[in-house]
């Protein structure tokens, strides 16, 4: 049954910047019915709402610190598949629409373009059902971008790193030392050590920066 204007429809919103999250509030309240029932800082916190208040949408901008928001998608999707995942951005292209696919997202939208598209794209969402912008659509028509996309092939298409290597990769690249890692995992020293050691023999890298670079190419980071 489609869901009208005055349908409840819960949402968490997750950006490091709280004016973007207050623009973010005013649009989506000013739909009948709906809520922003969580806001979140960054990744992780996103992850822990999303399983406390079980909204209908996740709205998660892609660079986040701590976790990104395609990682926090990945296990939004995993732990509560009801929450359906919408991923702003401030550059869309073919690679990154795929990889949102793989991480369960099922929309992907451009920062610039969510006053026109966020309404309609979050009401799809609530229906359980994907929304594509006209790009997007166009390239999946083209067969150059596959919505479904199993979690063995996108594992094997991010050069196999777990979701925790990838939590690692990211913490890395911010900066932060073994023990603030250790202490942000909630993971002792020397598992943080034994991840770096995998990830490094993992990618064949000798370097941070080496790592840096794997890291912006997929969008573990923001460049």
């Amino acid at each position: 049954m489609m869901k009208s204007e005055s349908a409840s429809v819960r949402i968490l919103v997750a950006d490091d910047h709280e004016i973007v999250r207050e623009g973010l509030r005013t649009l989506l309240t000013s739909r009948r019915g709906w809520q922003v029932c969580g806001e979140a800082r960054d990744g992780r916190e996103a992850v822990q709402l999303a399983a406390q208040l079980q909204p209908h949408v996740a709205v998660l901008d892609l660079s986040m610190p701590v976790l990104n928001g395609l990682d926090a998608a990945r296990q939004i999707r995993r732990s509560q598949p009801r929450t359906e995942v919408l991923v702003l951005t401030m550059h869309e292209s073919e690679d990154l629409a795929q990889q949102v696919f793989e991480a369960g997202a099922r929309s992907l939208i451009l920062k610039t373009e969510a006053k026109r598209l966020l309404l309609d794209a979050v009401e799809a969402l609530a229906q359980h059902k994907p929304f594509f912008t006209p790009k997007v659509s166009e390239l999946v028509l083209q067969g150059r971008l596959h919505p479904e996309v199993t979690a063995a092939k996108a594992k094997h298409a991010r050069g196999g790193l777990t979701p925790r290597e990838r939590e690692v990769v990211q913490l890395i690249v911010e900066g932060r030392s073994n023990k603030e890692i250790a202490a942000a995992l909630g993971r002792s020293v020397k598992t943080v050590e034994a991840h770096r050691a995998n990830i490094m023999h993992k990618l064949g890298f000798r370097s941070v920066p080496e790592l840096v670079r794997y890291a912006i190419r997929n969008q573990i980071v923001g460049e």
